[in-house]
């Protein structure tokens, strides 16, 4: 008989997250660390990264800190090479890294070529590299569980309207990326199944972040749900994806969107 409580549990498990002091980045960590997991925070934010390090350490959690540059690609291979050897495991790698430049989300009208490629190179690629540097290691090793960070924007085309009043607006790079990043784990799960990896791609719909009001109330009437999301929504998602519990998925978009792709 099944133990499904044990089922989510990360105990013996070695888990990365890039972008592990970001919005959700840090719940991710959180919530890998609550399930057993020794976590390494991937972050180029060496500060904020050690703070939480030793807040989580204080608490009994195995935490551990690595520099690490999502967009380094030339040197991505090296990176992830030096931290398999250090932590002789990688059972678990989340991407929620969320690089960008400067210039991030000018409209489409005072868009340049070189904002575009920088963009496309900073995220997408170093998603699909880093994906598939991992996705080698984890295949020697004999499995493992990948997971990409993609977005509603990235499966469904964008409700304009929830800026209006406001001087925000969405990248046209954005759903260009997400939308790349989904296939990417299609083709990944596909392509290494048989070596018992298994690829997914969460998809988190907006979340609140003390954003503009009128934003905020256009955004949640036009969700099911009527409210915008949690960082520890999606770090939930994220733990039952790596997680024994999610053992027969891969290949999925997993839509944490309190709706917002279902109307």
């Amino acid at each position: 008989m099944s133990n499904y409580l044990q089922k989510f549990s990360l105990k013996g498990k070695v888990a990365f997250i890039t972008g592990g002091v970001g919005l959700i980045g840090i719940e991710v960590t959180r919530a890998l660390a609550d399930a057993g997991a020794k976590v390494i925070i991937l972050d180029i934010d060496q500060d904020k990264a050690k703070k939480i390090q030793q807040s989580l350490k204080n608490k009994g959690k195995d935490v551990k800190y690595e520099y690490f540059d999502v967009t380094d690609l030339v040197n991505i291979d090296q990176s992830i090479d030096k931290l398999q050897k250090e932590y002789e495991n990688i059972d678990i790698w989340v991407n929620t890294a969320y690089p960008r430049t400067k210039d991030w989300g000018n409209k489409v009208e005072e868009l340049s070529l070189e904002s575009w490629q920088k963009n496309v190179d900073m995220h997408l690629n170093s998603y699909a590299w880093i994906s598939r540097k991992v996705c080698l290691l984890m295949k020697e090793q004999g499995g493992g569980s990948l997971i990409n960070f993609g977005s509603t924007y990235g499966v469904v085309g964008n409700n304009f309207s929830v800026y209006e009043g406001t001087d925000m607006s969405s990248a046209m790079a954005y759903s260009a990326i997400k939308g790349g990043i989904i296939n990417l784990g299609r083709y990944m799960a596909s392509y290494f199944g048989k070596f018992n990896i298994r690829v997914n791609t969460v998809c988190p719909g907006g979340i609140f972040d003390n954003q503009n009001k009128i934003f905020v109330k256009n955004y949640e009437r036009n969700t099911p749900l009527n409210r915008m999301g949690k960082p520890e929504e999606i770090a939930s998602a994220v733990l039952f994806l790596s997680s024994d519990a999610a053992s027969y998925v891969t290949g999925t978009t997993f839509m944490v969107d309190g709706g917002w792709t279902a109307i």
